[in-house]
Parts: structure tokens; sequence; C-alpha cells
């Protein structure tokens, strides 16, 4: 029987294979279709940029932000809206014409440049035939879909930069080159090895462009206890990533009688000092994402959804008419907030509705640590040093990455309860929601469970981790007392480990499986020359990684 669709970009891939009748995140085979076009258009779009450079034409800002933006916007649990795709696609095509029509010599382009379409048959009709498994050499189709979702990562930290006002051409001009050699039959696997590392490179570069964004913009994030309760008040949910979005909506909310609070991913927003010094961004509602329907109710006011991590709302769900999207998020039946051409979003007809809706539920109530970026750790050093030298903390576990829906995960939170007393926990993204409630106490007042932030903020743990490297005097990142235990859902993870890979670091440990689109050759080569592993259970991966 034929697919119809296929799918296995993030961990939840049906039978650690491939979704093919539906994806687990809910999006259908139409929508799977529109994004496999959206992405091949972006290669054709991609091919014909990195040519303009070598011939000296200018590639516009445009275009730039496009191909950003069609890369997010293709992240798992996203976008689900049919529309937008079309649309993005059209836009795609007359980017492409229009750079097309500046070169003298059209010759040597690949099918997926010189494509064009008029009409919606026509993306539809393509849409079937340019998938992931038009790629028939499955370790060729590893390697390029494991680039493809490392520049997917990638495109997350450079919208975040960009919507700070800060761009990088050079990071642009490689994300372009390495998408259009995924359409490159003459490429080799050795090339695409290099290719692969060569992204975790970019990648580093990407993470530090973000982290001079925000923390440029908003100051070095500080240690912060953060309200797990709520409060009186009518409230505004934000979820997702945007950091700019979250600050328009807290100048937009000053003095109205409405309290923000963040969700999820947007928890690290407390962590700022130009974002918490609003008094109304008075804490943080709820868990990871993915438990997002039953606290999207309780809450009882709108929510907005400014990036990925949507868990598609059903009919029967009461909060989907409170829901609002922006950005690269989209749902069909959703309001969806534009910016103007500056930028700008008006969330008036958000907080108007927050007005007329009860204060939200509370769900649990204390307050949570956080706060722990690179510059706060630093300034931490010699303490933890010390700690280090004198027995206190004996090894450092960086248990960074995504939360999820599969069972197997409670071993994350199995792992944190079991560690010894005399290890720390350091973390970024929403897997920290496994462990970050827990009362896993302190060593000499540091915290054993050290959260950076976003998974946009993991740059923050390898800064760390080099700095520790330059205070031992130590030749190799390795020999650090640090283990990865990192838990992966989507594409943001695969560029962190690419970058880590980068970096030097070894013996990384994924899990709760390892990734479908992986062949076994490419397995053995990342388990031959980096020590890449999967996880057994928590008693045996305890010892193996204290041995």
């Amino acid at each position: 029987m034929d697919n119809k669709m296929f799918c296995f970009q993030c961990q939840e891939a049906a039978g650690c294979t491939g979704c093919t009748i539906k994806g687990v995140c809910g999006k259908t085979p139409e929508l799977a279709k529109l994004q496999d076009l959206l992405i091949y258009v972006t290669r054709g779009l991609s091919e014909v940029a990195t040519k303009a450079r070598k011939e000296g034409i200018k590639v516009s800002r445009n275009i730039n932000t496009i191909v950003t933006m069609n890369l997010f916007t293709t992240i798992t649990n996203a976008n689900f809206d049919n529309e937008i795709f079309y649309g993005r696609i059209k836009e795609t095509l007359n980017l492409k014409e229009e750079l097309l029509s500046q070169f003298k010599n059209k010759e040597n382009l690949s099918s997926a440049a010189i494509w064009n379409a008029e009409t919606r048959k026509e993306m539809e009709d393509k849409s079937s035939s340019v998938g992931v498994l038009a790629t028939e050499n499955e370790d060729i189709r590893s390697l390029r879909e494991l680039i493809t979702y490392g520049l997917k990562g990638l495109s997350a930290y450079m919208k975040h930069a960009n919507a700070l006002g800060y761009e990088d051409e050079e990071i642009c001009a490689f994300m372009q080159k390495a998408l259009s050699l995924t359409a490159d039959n003459s490429v080799t696997i050795d090339e695409y090895i290099a290719l692969t590392l060569e992204t975790g490179k970019i990648g580093v570069n990407g993470m530090a462009l973000l982290d001079k964004a925000n923390t440029e913009s908003y100051g070095n994030p500080e240690i912060t206890k953060v309200n797990i309760g709520v409060g009186k008040n009518p409230g505004i949910l934000v979820s997702g990533h945007d950091l700019k979005d979250l600050e328009q909506l807290l100048i937009q909310t000053e003095g109205t009688g409405v309290d923000v609070y963040t969700h999820s991913e947007m928890l690290p927003a407390h962590y700022y000092p130009n974002l918490k010094k609003y008094s109304h961004l008075v804490g943080n509602y709820g868990n990871a994402w993915w438990k997002q329907r039953e606290e999207f109710e309780s809450f009882n006011g709108p929510i907005l959804m400014t990036t990925n991590c949507i868990v598609p709302p059903t009919n029967k769900d009461n909060y989907k008419n409170r829901m609002y999207t922006t950005g690269a998020a989209g749902f069909e039946g959703c309001a969806h907030v534009e910016a103007d051409e500056n930028g700008n979003k008006d969330f008036s007809v958000i907080i108007e509705q927050a007005k007329k809706c009860l204060s939200p539920t509370q769900i649990e109530e204390g307050e949570i640590i956080g706060g722990f970026a690179h510059n706060q750790v630093l300034s931490l050093a010699d303490k933890i040093v010390e700690a280090v030298k004198t027995g206190a903390i004996k090894k450092f576990f960086v248990m960074a990455g995504c939360d999820g829906r599969h069972k197997t995960r409670s071993y994350y939170t199995d792992f944190a309860k079991a560690l010894p007393k005399d290890t720390v926990i350091l973390t970024a993204g929403c897997a920290k929601y496994k462990y970050n409630k827990l009362a896993l106490g302190d060593i000499g007042g540091i915290p054993r469970v050290l959260d950076a932030g976003q998974c946009n903020d993991s740059y923050s743990l390898a800064l760390i981790a080099l700095k520790l490297k330059e205070v031992f005097e130590l030749e190799d990142i390795n020999e650090l007392p640090i283990a990865f235990n990192i838990a992966w859902y989507e594409q943001k993870a695969v560029i962190v480990l690419l970058s880590l890979l980068h970096l030097g670091v070894k013996n990384i440990h994924l899990g709760p499986t390892l990734p479908a689109f992986l062949s076994p050759n490419v397995v053995n080569v990342l388990v031959e020359n980096f020590g890449i592993g999967g996880i057994t259970n928590v008693e045996d991966d305890i010892k193996m990684f204290l041995d």
C-alpha cells in the first residue's frame, strides 16, 4: 500500500521509522506534502541565491528572511495551516523568478531551481514526488535529512535574532549553500559528512548571534525565583519561544489590569532584567508543551503561540476560540497576528478578549529557580571550581533538550532522582520540566539543577563547558567531569547536537530513541567517530556515566 505521506523528522515518528498515514504531531497528509514542497522550492531558491552570490549578484534581505522562515515554519508542531503554506510556496517561487531574471546564463541549474507553478493543482501534483523518499540511497537520504534538520534548527536561532534586529549574511549564505547541496546528486557521502560537521560549526555561530541579541536587548539572565501560582486578574498565556513577542505584549498590557503568564519554553523570560521588570509578568503557568490541552483549558484566558510547540486543538477544546498564533506558528481556525513592515504587532484583540475572561484556575503553587546562563554561572566559577576540587561536586550532567509525550521519557525524571547527591544537572530546553520541580537540594548553596533557559540558550551550556576546560587547564573538553545525557524531540535539538560535535564533545547519549532518520551506516559513523549512544535503563546508565 502506498504511503499517504512520509515524515520522520521528530522523535515521535511512528514506530521509530516514520509517519505514513498521519503525523503523530497531528499534521495531515496534505499538510505534510505541502511542507515537503516548501522545502523543495526553498532548496531551489537557495541554489539560485548561491549561484547569484558567485556571480556578484546581490541577494536581497527578503530572500534571506524567507529561507529562514520557510525552514522554521516546517519545524515539528509549528504550523498546521495549509493556506499559509500555499502562500509561502508561491512567494518563494516569485522571489526565485525575480532573482533568475538577473542571470545571463541559466545553464546547469537543478530541477528545483527551474521548477515553477501557477496553480494549486500544479503544486499539489508536484508535492507527491519531492518528499524525503525521493532520495533512494538510504545513506545519502539520511545525511541530507540530518543536514536539513540541522538547518531547520539553525533557522530558529536566526529568526529570533532577526526579530531583535540582529542579522548575519555569512550564516544566511551558508544555510542556502548547504540547503542547495542537499539536492545535488553529485555530492558524495564523504562530502555530506563534512557538510554535516560544517553545519554544526555554523550552528555555534547562530547560537552566539542569538545569545548576543537576547542579552544586549534584555540584559544577562539573573538567578530568579519564578512564581508558579496565579493571581486574581484575568491573564494572557504566552507559549513558544519568541521574547520579542512577549515584550510587545507586556508593553501593550501595562496598566490594563491584565496579567501575563509564561508557558513551557517561555519560562526563561523571567530571568531577563528588561522583561522581569514588568510587574504584571506574574509567573509561569503549567509545564512542557505536550500538556497544553488540559492547561490551556484551565487557564481560562487567551493563549498566544509565538512559535512551534502547538498541540493541535480539536473542536471539542473550549480554548480553541481563544488561541492565537503569530510569526512562524499557525493553526487553521485560530486568529493569526501579523507584524507590520517594522515588525510591530497589535495585540489589542487578545487584550480585549482577556478582560472578559475569568482569572486562571490555579493548578500548582510555589516557586522554581532558574537563570543560570553562562554569565551567571561564570560569576560563580570560583565557587564551582572549589566544589569540584574538594570533591563536593563529582560530576555535571548535561540534561538539556526536549520533553515529549513518549511514556519512556519518565526515564529522565527517574534518572535525575537517582543521581548521587554530589552531582549537578545543567539543563536548557523544556526537558527541564522532567526534574525542575523536584526537591533535589543544593551543594554548598549551588542548586543541583542549573537551568540556563530555553533550548535556544543551549549556547550557554557550551560556553560553561569551554570555560571550565580553560579553568582546569585541560587540553580536551572530554576530560571534564561532564556527561551528556540529552533528550531530543525536534530539529532544534539536531543543531545543538551537531554544534556539540563540532566543539569536539564525544560520548553524547540521546534518548528516548535514536533518530529514525539516521541510517545504520550513518549511526556507525557517529558511534565510531564521536561515541554517540542511546539510553538503556537508569541504574545501568548512571553506572556507565560515573565509571
